[in-house]
Protein backbone atom coordinates (compact mmCIF):
# COMPACT_ATOMS: atom_id res chain seq x y z
CA UNK A 1 0.00 0.00 0.00
CA UNK A 2 3.07 2.29 1.07
CA UNK A 3 4.31 2.28 -2.45
CA UNK A 4 0.68 2.72 -4.38
CA UNK A 5 0.20 5.93 -2.05
CA UNK A 6 4.09 7.28 -2.74
CA UNK A 7 3.77 6.84 -6.51
CA UNK A 8 0.38 8.58 -6.63
CA UNK A 9 1.22 11.40 -4.17
CA UNK A 10 4.74 11.87 -6.49
CA UNK A 11 2.70 12.11 -9.30
CA UNK A 12 -0.21 14.16 -8.13
CA UNK A 13 2.31 16.64 -7.40
CA UNK A 14 2.87 17.50 -10.64
CA UNK A 15 -0.90 18.01 -11.09
CA UNK A 16 -1.00 20.11 -8.47
CA UNK A 17 2.31 22.20 -9.49
CA UNK A 18 1.34 22.79 -13.21
CA UNK A 19 -2.39 24.22 -11.88
CA UNK A 20 -1.07 26.17 -9.27
CA UNK A 21 1.11 27.82 -11.48
CA UNK A 22 -1.17 28.26 -14.18
CA UNK A 23 -3.90 29.96 -12.02
CA UNK A 24 -1.14 31.88 -10.48
CA UNK A 25 0.20 33.57 -13.16
CA UNK A 26 -2.76 33.91 -15.14
CA UNK A 27 -3.97 35.84 -11.78
CA UNK A 28 -0.56 37.63 -11.71
CA UNK A 29 -1.13 38.73 -15.58
CA UNK A 30 -4.82 40.03 -15.42
CA UNK A 31 -3.75 41.89 -12.43
CA UNK A 32 -1.21 43.48 -13.75
CA UNK A 33 -2.72 44.41 -17.09
CA UNK A 34 -5.62 45.75 -15.46
CA UNK A 35 -8.24 42.48 -17.10
CA UNK A 36 -11.21 41.37 -15.85
CA UNK A 37 -12.19 38.86 -14.02
CA UNK A 38 -14.15 35.86 -16.05
CA UNK A 39 -15.52 32.56 -15.20
CA UNK A 40 -12.30 30.81 -16.55
CA UNK A 41 -10.44 32.25 -13.90
CA UNK A 42 -12.87 30.80 -11.09
CA UNK A 43 -12.80 27.47 -12.84
CA UNK A 44 -9.13 27.77 -12.45
CA UNK A 45 -8.70 28.40 -9.03
CA UNK A 46 -11.18 26.30 -7.90
CA UNK A 47 -9.17 23.56 -9.80
CA UNK A 48 -6.02 24.37 -8.04
CA UNK A 49 -8.34 24.51 -4.62
CA UNK A 50 -9.59 20.88 -5.81
CA UNK A 51 -6.03 19.01 -6.50
CA UNK A 52 -4.61 20.82 -3.67
CA UNK A 53 -7.00 19.15 -1.16
CA UNK A 54 -6.59 15.96 -2.88
CA UNK A 55 -2.72 16.21 -2.67
CA UNK A 56 -3.37 17.07 1.09
CA UNK A 57 -5.58 14.05 1.65
CA UNK A 58 -3.04 11.22 -0.18
CA UNK A 59 0.11 12.99 1.55
CA UNK A 60 -1.95 12.72 5.07
CA UNK A 61 -2.16 9.21 4.17
CA UNK A 62 1.31 8.88 3.36
CA UNK A 63 2.56 10.32 6.24
CA UNK A 64 0.88 7.87 8.64
CA UNK A 65 1.41 4.60 6.15
CA UNK A 66 5.20 5.78 5.51
CA UNK A 67 7.92 3.91 7.32
CA UNK A 68 9.72 7.00 7.81
CA UNK A 69 6.80 7.45 10.58
CA UNK A 70 8.30 4.96 13.19
CA UNK A 71 11.19 7.18 13.33
CA UNK A 72 9.62 8.95 15.67
CA UNK A 73 9.25 6.51 17.96
CA UNK A 74 12.95 5.48 17.81
CA UNK A 75 14.24 8.72 17.50
CA UNK A 76 11.62 11.14 19.23
CA UNK A 77 12.85 14.42 19.51
CA UNK A 78 15.76 13.17 17.79
CA UNK A 79 14.11 13.87 14.71
CA UNK A 80 14.47 17.07 14.54
CA UNK A 81 18.44 16.50 14.94
CA UNK A 82 18.43 14.31 11.43
CA UNK A 83 17.68 16.44 8.55
CA UNK A 84 16.47 13.89 6.21
CA UNK A 85 14.13 12.96 8.76
CA UNK A 86 13.05 16.50 9.98
CA UNK A 87 12.34 17.18 6.32
CA UNK A 88 9.95 14.05 5.80
CA UNK A 89 8.33 14.12 9.49
CA UNK A 90 7.65 17.65 9.91
CA UNK A 91 9.20 20.48 7.68
CA UNK A 92 7.04 19.28 4.58
CA UNK A 93 4.12 18.16 5.99
CA UNK A 94 3.84 21.37 8.03
CA UNK A 95 4.67 23.65 5.34
CA UNK A 96 2.53 22.08 2.66
CA UNK A 97 -0.33 21.81 4.97
CA UNK A 98 0.14 25.71 5.54
CA UNK A 99 0.94 26.07 1.70
CA UNK A 100 -3.18 24.31 1.22
CA UNK A 101 -4.63 26.74 3.73
CA UNK A 102 -3.49 29.71 1.91
CA UNK A 103 -5.11 28.42 -1.28
CA UNK A 104 -7.76 27.89 0.47
CA UNK A 105 -8.19 31.40 2.23
CA UNK A 106 -7.04 32.74 -0.82
CA UNK A 107 -9.98 31.33 -2.73
CA UNK A 108 -12.26 31.88 -0.36
CA UNK A 109 -11.61 35.65 0.48
CA UNK A 110 -11.87 35.95 -3.48
CA UNK A 111 -15.06 35.20 -3.90
CA UNK A 112 -16.41 37.78 -1.39
CA UNK A 113 -14.58 40.58 -3.18
CA UNK A 114 -16.60 42.58 -5.56
CA UNK A 115 -14.62 44.23 -8.52
CA UNK A 116 -12.42 42.12 -10.40
CA UNK A 117 -8.93 43.74 -9.58
CA UNK A 118 -9.66 42.72 -5.62
CA UNK A 119 -10.69 39.21 -6.86
CA UNK A 120 -7.62 38.27 -9.14
CA UNK A 121 -4.85 40.76 -6.59
CA UNK A 122 -6.50 38.11 -3.74
CA UNK A 123 -5.57 35.04 -5.58
CA UNK A 124 -2.05 36.19 -7.24
CA UNK A 125 -1.14 37.05 -3.85
CA UNK A 126 -2.04 33.80 -1.66
CA UNK A 127 -1.71 31.41 -4.65
CA UNK A 128 1.62 32.72 -5.02
CA UNK A 129 2.76 32.75 -1.50
CA UNK A 130 1.96 29.29 -1.69
CA UNK A 131 3.68 28.09 -4.64
CA UNK A 132 6.57 29.75 -2.98
CA UNK A 133 6.05 27.41 0.09
CA UNK A 134 5.24 24.37 -1.95
CA UNK A 135 8.44 23.99 -3.98
CA UNK A 136 10.59 24.96 -0.89
CA UNK A 137 9.55 22.08 0.69
CA UNK A 138 9.44 19.81 -2.00
CA UNK A 139 12.27 16.44 -1.51
CA UNK A 140 13.99 17.63 -4.97
CA UNK A 141 16.52 15.01 -4.49
CA UNK A 142 14.38 11.80 -4.47
CA UNK A 143 10.84 13.35 -6.33
CA UNK A 144 13.46 14.14 -9.69
CA UNK A 145 15.74 11.02 -8.96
Amino acid sequence: MYDIVKMLHSYWAYLVLLVLIIATVNALIKTFGDKEYEATDFRKSLFTLIVSHIQLLIGLILYFVSPRFELWSELGGGVMGNSLARLYLVEHPFVNIVAVTLITIGYSKHKKKLTSKAKLKTIAVFYSIALALFLSRIPWSSWLG
